[in-house]
Formats: C-alpha cells, sequence, structure tokens
C-alpha cells in the first residue's frame, strides 16, 4: 500500500479475498508432474481512497508483495461496510445537539439508548454519496432493544465525512414496554424454555458409515 500512495490513516478496505487462478491454468500446471511451481497466489482487494472504489490484484508469490492491475470503480452502488465505519457512524448521535434534546424531550435516559444504521437504498440519483440512516433504540429493562425503537426519529450519516448530514424528529409517542421481549433461551420460562433432559446417542457397533478423503459411505 505505500507504493500505491496510501497509508493507514487515509485508506479504508472493504474486501479481501483469493483471487482464483483461471481453471486452464491449474489444470496445466496439475498435468505437467515437472513443473514445480505452483500458479501465482493473488489476492483480490476492494478498498476506498479520497472518496473513490479501488480494485485490485496483488500477487502474494514472492516475499515481495506487488500490485499487479489496480483501476477505480465508476459504476453504481459502493463497496460493503466495515465494522469500524458501522460503529463509528451508530457513536456520533451521542454528541449531536439535536438528538440530545429529542431524548431530553422524550423523558429518556441517554445511557440506555443504542444506535443502529442501516444503508439508505438507491433511488435513481445519477451520484450519489456513501450514507447511513441511523435509529434509535432504547434498552433500559432488556437487551432485545429492536423491540423498544425511539419512533420519529431519523438521521443521516455521510460515512466520507463521518457527520450527521440530516436530521429528522416528526413525531414524538410511547416507547413500547420491556415486558416479555427477552429472547434468549436460558432467560426462558415453560412453555417456550423447557427443561430439557440430556441426551446420549450410542453406537455400540461402530458407526454405520465410513469417510475416506471427501467421499463418505
Amino acid at each position: 500500500m505505500w507504493s500505491y500512495g496510501a497509508s493507514s490513516e487515509n485508506v479504508t478496505f472493504h474486501y479481501v479475498g483469493l483471487d482464483e487462478p483461471d481453471k486452464p491454468l491449474i489444470y496445466s500446471w496439475m498435468l505437467n508432474q515437472t513443473d514445480k511451481i505452483p500458479p501465482p497466489r493473488r489476492a483480490s482487494v476492494v478498498l476506498r481512497f479520497h472518496e473513490q472504489t479501488h480494485e485490485l490484484i496483488v500477487d502474494l508469490s514472492s516475499s515481495r508483495t506487488s500490485i499487479v492491475s489496480k483501476e477505480v470503480y465508476h459504476g453504481n452502488g459502493f463497496p460493503m461496510l466495515t465494522l469500524e465505519e458501522q460503529t463509528a457512524a451508530s457513536d456520533l448521535p451521542r454528541t449531536h445537539d439535536q438528538f440530545i434534546r429529542s431524548i431530553e424531550k422524550r423523558g429518556l435516559n441517554m445511557s440506555d439508548v443504542v444506535c443502529a444504521c442501516y444503508t439508505v437504498g438507491w433511488y435513481g440519483e445519477p451520484r450519489s454519496r456513501r450514507a447511513m440512516k441511523v435509529l434509535a433504540y432504547y434498552t433500559n429493562g432488556t437487551v432485545n432493544f429492536y423491540m423498544r425503537p425511539i419512533e420519529g426519529i431519523v438521521m443521516v450519516v455521510d460515512l466520507e465525512l463521518m457527520k450527521i448530514v440530516k436530521y429528522h424528529d416528526r413525531f414524538t409517542t410511547t416507547v413500547p414496554t420491556a415486558e416479555d421481549t427477552e429472547y434468549r433461551l436460558e432467560k426462558q420460562n415453560p412453555p417456550f424454555g423447557p427443561h430439557l433432559e440430556g441426551a446420549a446417542i450410542v453406537q455400540p457397533h461402530g458407526p454405520g458409515f465410513e469417510i475416506k478423503g471427501h467421499t463418505i459411505r
């Protein structure tokens, strides 16, 4: 990446995976018993740099990693979201003045508020920004915060700027109660979580199948 002109401070990796060699190359190598050098190991990389999506093929065959090809993607859509930027976008509302006022207006405790982000979709714009919609939920008595949405508040975060660019507080309504929102099995009571006795599978004469390589008989 240093040779590409990027650093860890201004580049984000959205995908790194195997770039599979062409099948004819694989077959040729398998049939040629005298050729001990395997096909090159390459990785396919998708990254964001200077608000552009870059697609790279990186050769990993030697100790000196090199970029085989690189191009800027100009089509519709954006690469998958990273966990880091989703976390950062979800944390933005906590320091946003309008959001703080909205939570206070509803009489809620900010320490029990959880925000989650979602993709905004594409509605035919010739050129759009990488953005996410952020919604708020209330825990306070439950871990299943999706059952307690704080309705009326919708925020849009620009991921390149990492900033809330749109804020809407359209209405207020009562937050659903935390009663009967528990979903974890160990917390359930009968009949939804009955106590089950342990079970054991015994094969006194050995298994009735055989595993050989990738074949099961």
